[in-house]
């Protein structure tokens, strides 16, 4: 029972380290955002200057917001664009994560809300490049 119980906890923590390694790792080999199309639409260029110390993190978090909920809005009304690899998948499922760590994490812990958020602006702004990348669109600096 007890040796049931420690691998269940040791191949969940395996799980959450693989899920975490892999986010980053996809976040950190993609071309930077800022050769992706920077659409006024999209404010997750900002978000990541904005990001200093005393910074209204709530503001920037639905400025996020807003670009994620346009660029899904975007991905279900759009013939041919989607996001159907593992590791879109994967960052989809990174940006929720963050978006709940972030709300944990906003008055206790504001430096890790803000690295969250950094976060969060990283995955939509490669989404936002996956997709113009599958809408043939040639990209802007």
């Amino acid at each position: 029972m007890v040796a049931s119980v420690l691998i269940i906890g040791f191949s969940f923590v395996l799980l959450v380290y693989w899920f975490r390694y892999s986010c980053l790792l996809l976040l950190r080999s993609s071309v930077p955002a800022e050769s992706a199309i920077l659409d006024q639409r999209f404010g997750f260029a900002r978000v990541k200057e904005q990001l200093q110390p005393g910074a209204n993190l709530d503001a920037l978090h639905q400025m996020l917001a807003h670009d994620y909920r346009l660029l899904t809005y975007l991905l279900e009304h759009a013939a041919g664009l989607n996001l159907d690899s593992l590791e879109d998948r994967l960052l989809v499922v990174d940006y929720r994560v963050m978006q709940w760590y972030y709300r944990l994490t906003k008055t206790a812990a504001p430096e890790q809300a803000r690295h969250a958020l950094s976060e969060m602006a990283a995955v939509v702004g490669v989404l936002v490049q996956h997709m113009s990348e599958q809408a043939g669109v040639q990209a802007q600096a």
